[in-house]
């Protein structure tokens, strides 16, 4: 299965990059919606997506009029299994360019959440760690968005 993997992570880097090109010339205006989930232990869960190298806070993109609680919870049950969760709060809403687009990136924080991984197209691990203890390749913008958050992380 291994080579299936490598193969599946080649075609998929592939095309995210033909879409980067797409994104160069057009430069399209974006809405997205990324999620700190946290277990019940208070574990950050994150994924490592198989076109794009690191970890990373799971979410992706949403419709112009969709609400970002209901994207980031869609985000949530796609990419990581999520089966519950406890209380939702948007924290903030940033302009990012990201990939050649201009990007409304709604950050929010999911409590409590349970998971189950299943096998995905987009996504290769699911993993949770400890807020203070992840793993070094997680990705730049992962770690500007907790460090924006964090003084929002505390409140229950």
């Amino acid at each position: 299965m291994n080579w299936a993997n490598s193969l599946l992570r080649i075609g998929l880097t592939a095309a995210h990059k033909l879409l980067k090109t797409t994104w160069f010339v057009r430069r399209p205006r974006t809405f997205g919606a990324h999620a700190l989930a946290f277990t019940p232990d208070r574990k950050l869960i994150l994924v490592k997506l198989r076109y794009a190298p690191g970890w990373r806070v799971p979410g992706g993109g949403r419709h112009r009029n969709e609400p970002a609680e209901d994207a980031a919870l869609r985000e949530l049950r796609e990419e990581i299994g999520m089966t519950a969760h406890g209380r939702v709060r948007l924290a903030c809403e940033l302009e990012e360019a990201v990939d050649f687009k201009r990007d409304l990136a709604a950050l929010l924080i999911v409590e409590d959440v349970v998971y189950r991984p299943r096998w995905t197209w987009e996504v290769e691990e699911v993993a949770d760690f400890p807020i203070n203890q992840l793993p070094p390749d997680t990705t730049a913008s992962t770690l500007r968005w907790i460090e924006t958050l964090r003084p929002h992380l505390n409140q229950r």
